[in-house]
């Protein structure tokens, strides 16, 4: 399980270190891919597999299926975590979320979410703000 938000830098080549406690969560392995909302997602390989499989059975023939279905599995990379608990961020993956040296770390239950600190801090600030009315959308779906 991830919870928690932490500070990170993406060093000189392009690596970015993890929490600890998501480190041991994610072994030796994961995959990253584009996020929603310009962040980036990364998975333990479990909890990809699951998504994957849901995604890769949605319809074809739908146009909205096919595009997030791009989005998110053409979109993925499996990375290897390092000894000292680093992954290599993708060129590409690294440009989609307009990643800066400095990073935000965003555990939510079964992913992680990876974000430009100035993207994160605005993006928080509106959500905070309309965190009253989102609750009560949110009673629509039973939350």
């Amino acid at each position: 399980m991830f919870l928690g938000e932490y500070q990170y830098s993406i060093d000189d080549k392009k690596r970015l270190a993890l929490p600890l406690k998501f480190r041991i969560a994610l072994g030796k392995k994961a995959v990253i891919t584009r996020g929603l909302d310009n962040c980036l997602f990364l998975f333990p390989m479990k909890d990809w597999q699951i998504l994957a499989e849901k995604l890769s059975k949605l319809p074809l023939s739908q146009a909205d299926a096919r595009g997030f279905s791009r989005m998110m599995l053409a979109g993925a990379m499996e990375v290897s975590i390092d000894a000292l608990g680093r992954i290599l961020m993708p060129d590409y993956l690294k440009e989609y979320a307009g990643l800066s040296k400095k990073t935000i770390i965003a555990g939510l239950f079964n992913r992680i979410e990876i974000w430009d600190e100035a993207k994160w801090n605005t993006y928080k600030q509106q959500t905070e703000k309309e965190a009253g009315n989102i609750a009560e959308r949110l009673k629509e779906l039973g939350v």
